[in-house]
């Protein structure tokens, strides 16, 4: 997915298409709008992302009084962004249903915190509701919970007027098309005084969360005291590996599983352990021995699951999962550290299906939170059908 689509779902606002257009980003977009109505400095457009990287964001500069608002946290807290003053604050807006963008931001806002060390005391990390039909405080308790970031962060939500208002304060568009969730994928940096200082979006790149992190780390490290030192983090562009590139990638339990020229026709199901928040990720998984079996028997293209364990809570979560399903899965489960292999495969939501002919080429693929996890009969079916082409 382009650098510009930052939304759940892969839906994407008119905004994001003007801005490919005129060449603009999202952020400064927004930056332009907000400077307009609240008096500040216009912002200099003129920033792209990294020369080598074009999938991070280096953020927008902004000078403005961030619009206060309070919300309740996932522990039913009443939290004002003014009681926070003193502290740099983080403000991200998520889904907390989202498969897509949001994990991926608010592992990139873990990883700017852990970078700063003990300085990373005076900041607060604030998540904010951007989901019309997820307001509830056990929406954001369960998004929480499912990335082990309960007490990591505030993830805040509303009466849907009270978010409505901060949304609209913050340039956040978020309303439910089609059936699915869309939303501006933002991330401000607000100073001690209450200023904002900087604005980012995540890009649908699951290769470049870790170098987020780093520049927004950067960013809060700045408005820090004493400024405290950023460990280093490469900026080049992430190492890919799409279907023509062979690959070795570590198994789950030992061993290696290859991928690529040479390692023939696979159905490749790429997951993340924290699916179960909404989907019931270890039935599903199971269900899939099934077509393992008679894939062995037909001569149909093996199964291989990926988990992309750059967005894992931690090391533990994907040996964790396995554990606790009933049986063994009969089919390999790689583990893509980098997310260089998902990115290279063009995944743009979790769970994703693919089907990878010998030659390399992506005959079919599947977001299947939208289309829903097929039965043994209609993914065999499908299987042969295109393979028949």
């Amino acid at each position: 997915m382009p650098y510009w689509t930052g939304v759940s779902r892969r839906l994407h606002w008119t905004i994001l298409g003007l801005a490919l257009t005129v060449g603009v980003g999202i952020g400064a977009l927004i930056a332009i709008a907000r400077s307009s109505t609240t008096g500040a400095t216009p912002v200099a457009v003129t920033e792209t992302p990294s020369l080598t990287n074009p999938n991070l964001d280096p953020g927008v500069a902004l000078s403005t009084v961030a619009p206060g608002f309070t919300l309740t946290d996932q522990f039913g807290k009443r939290v004002s962004l003014r009681s926070l003053r003193g502290k740099v604050v983080v403000v991200s807006f998520n889904d907390p249903e989202c498969t897509t963008i949001c994990p991926l931001t608010t592992t990139a806002l873990l990883r700017a915190k852990k970078l700063l060390g003990p300085a990373a005391s005076r900041v607060e990390l604030l998540g904010i509701g951007a989901n019309p039909e997820a307001t509830g405080v056990e929406s954001v308790r369960a998004y929480s919970e499912a990335h082990e970031m309960l007490h990591k962060w505030r993830f805040l939500t509303g009466s849907l007027p009270e978010l409505r208002r901060v949304w609209r304060a913050y340039g956040i568009e978020a309303a439910v098309i089609g059936g699915s969730i869309d939303h501006t994928p933002a991330t401000y940096i607000v100073g001690p005084d209450g200023r904002e200082s900087r604005l980012y979006q995540t890009a649908m790149a699951y290769s470049s969360v870790n170098e987020l992190g780093y520049e927004m780390a950067r960013s809060i490290a700045a408005l820090l005291p004493g400024h405290p030192s950023v460990r280093g983090v490469s900026l080049r562009a992430p190492t890919l590996y799409g279907p023509h590139s062979p690959v070795a990638l570590p198994r789950a339990g030992g061993g290696t599983v290859r991928l690529g020229p040479g390692s023939g026709a696979h159905l490749v199901l790429f997951f993340d352990t924290w699916e179960t928040q909404i989907t019931d990720l270890g039935a599903q998984l199971d269900a899939l021995n099934r077509y393992q079996a008679v894939a062995g028997r037909k001569g149909l293209p093996p199964l291989v699951a990926i988990d992309e364990a750059g967005v894992e809570a931690s090391p533990h979560s994907l040996p964790r999962f396995l554990r606790s399903l009933p049986y063994p899965l009969s089919y390999p489960v790689a583990v893509d550290r980098t997310g260089g292999v998902a990115d290279g495969y063009g995944v743009e939501d979790s769970p994703w299906l693919e089907l990878v002919s010998r030659k390399g080429h992506i005959l079919f693929r599947e977001a299947l939170v939208e289309a829903g996890w097929p039965t043994l009969k209609q993914l065999l079916a499908r299987v042969r059908s295109v393979q028949a082409k």
